[in-house]
């Protein structure tokens, strides 16, 4: 039998390998389709019609109505097709049960594209019921998903079926009461990176129904809903992926995220092997974790087991019930908890967390040190005891939310020591210009050239000014200190970004 450590490689080094050819596709374009008010395709289902493998369906800026329905786009290994807004002003699909619904999709690329309220679920991507032919090799980049028109359990990105996908830089905001930002049914071999939640109802992200192997990574979750990550579920036994799998969830890694309230940050549903680590956590609403078991025949669906819970950085105040809650028919005494600083701000004398077994090497109530949580900064500052106090990462590609490496023994949270308290710097290319210094005060400056526009959005995805390419500063003074984003497109049509900390 294969150890669970090397499956995990083995399903790691699959997901690099399926993506790490993209770019380079994605500059072989055979046809550009023109979509919009004059253009040769008045509809995207129209041109996805007549979309051949490695065609690019270009959308024009403006108000498209949801309601679309578009089957079987697939292009192929050595020529994926891309669906892109034009970068340049806003793409919006507003209204309707669905924006989109992709059924059996493959090779295919979504970028740029703003999606609105919807009455069922904001965009959808699916098998068709056919669970032996998954969807497949799918990637949504630099797309925001707002406002449900609707509070039931409603989601903003409905994913069932889907193998091999990416989701990056991409924003979920003011979803459905009762749903999700990302909801997955039986999905594999999945990574979310570089996302930005706010304002969700039940769950930022749901993996349920046979879900495995995922990566959740280097994303901000604020006040992400009942539970930030809902890893498992409850799933009736026909609708698991592949069929008769007994865990709602197995193999996933959450790693250099950033909690900030919800209910519940982390919660362990029905799953196995789920790795939780060097993540930090700020003033949680009720609990910090829950372990629970939600499909009460434990005959066939197996208990909650095995989770870990390792170099997080966990801070938390008088809203705090129990650290950890832990529902019946779970084996809760199998779960690893190690390395993870605690603090409780407003109880010096605590005592520390109830676990449900012994911690080891934990820190209990030694402030952390930050440089500015209150508006959203948890870097560390240069005497804070989470550095270089955690035990060694499991994987050697795992790096903090800056996408520093992390060292060996890490740093316990989502940020490595660099030596500096500053945001590292971003890295200069040609396709590419930054800004600093980070975090900034009353000025911004440009660092590097751009041939087009760049946008200052704050965290809920507003633009809160523009820079055009003749420019080369910001005035930064009057605005609210925070966590904000800059977003500047490319000249291959992508956008970069950049995390930005205003003081």
């Amino acid at each position: 039998m294969i150890p669970t450590c090397s499956l995990r490689k083995i399903a790691s080094a699959l997901v690099v390998s399926l993506f790490a050819f993209l770019p380079l596709l994605q500059c072989t374009a055979q046809t550009i389709l023109e979509v919009g008010p004059g253009k040769p395709y008045p509809t995207l289902p129209l041109a996805a019609q007549a979309a051949m493998p490695g065609d690019t369906i270009l959308l024009s800026a403006g108000v498209y109505p949801g309601g679309m329905f578009i089957p079987a786009l697939q292009g192929t290994a050595n020529a994926w097709i891309t669906i892109r807004g034009n970068g340049l002003s806003p793409v919006t699909i507003q209204g309707g049960t669905n924006a989109i619904q992709f059924t059996d999709p493959a090779y295919l690329v979504l970028e740029n594209l703003r999606i609105r309220e919807q009455t069922g679920n904001g965009l959808n991507i699916d098998d068709g019921g056919s669970y032996e032919t998954p969807a497949h090799h799918v990637i949504l980049r630099n797309c925001v998903f707002e406002d449900m028109a609707v509070d039931g359990n409603n989601d903003l990105l409905k994913l069932s079926g889907l193998d091999s996908f990416l989701i990056e830089e991409c924003i979920f905001q003011r979803g459905a009461d009762g749903g999700s930002g990302i909801d997955m049914v039986g999905c594999h071999w999945g990574t979310m990176e570089g996302l930005v939640f706010e304002d969700m109802g039940s769950n930022s992200i749901q993996a349920k129904g046979g879900s495995r192997y995922l990566t959740i990574r280097r994303s901000l979750f604020m006040d992400g809903g009942l539970r930030s990550l809902n890893l498992g579920g409850s799933t009736g036994a026909a609708f698991f992926r592949p069929f008769g799998a007994n865990y709602e969830a197995a193999d996933i890694d959450v790693y250099a995220n950033i909690f900030i309230g919800s209910q519940a940050p982390i919660a362990y549903v029905g799953s196995q092997g789920v790795r939780v680590w060097n993540n930090t956590i700020y003033r949680p609403g009720k609990w910090v974790i829950r372990i629970l078991q939600e499909s009460a025949d434990t005959s066939f669906y197996q208990a909650a087991a095995y989770g870990e819970f390792v170099n997080n950085l966990v801070i938390v105040d008088n809203s705090l019930s129990t650290a950890t809650n832990v529902g019946p028919n779970t084996n809760a005494a199998s779960f690893l908890f190690a390395h993870n600083l605690w603090f409780h701000l407003d109880q010096p004398n605590w005592s520390g967390p109830y676990l449900p077994s012994m911690e080891i090497n934990g820190k209990i109530q030694m402030d952390p040190m930050l440089l500015d949580p209150v508006i959203g900064d948890m870097h560390l500052t240069e005497n804070s005891p989470a550095i270089h106090a955690g035990t060694v990462q499991p994987e050697d590609d795992w790096n903090d939310f800056d996408s520093v490496s992390f060292h060996a023994p890490a740093s316990i949270g989502a940020f490595e020591w660099t030596g500096t308290t500053a945001i590292p710097d971003v890295i200069i290319t040609p396709e590419r210009s930054g800004f600093g210094p980070n975090p900034a005060h009353d000025i911004l400056h440009r660092i590097g050239m751009t041939a087009g526009n760049a946008w200052l959005l704050n965290a809920r995805g507003d633009v809160m000014m523009r820079l055009l390419p003749t420019e080369h500063t910001w005035t930064v003074k009057h605005l609210p200190a925070g966590l904000y984003w800059i977003i500047e497109p490319r000249a291959d049509g992508r956008w970069t970004t950049q995390k930005l900390v205003i003081q």
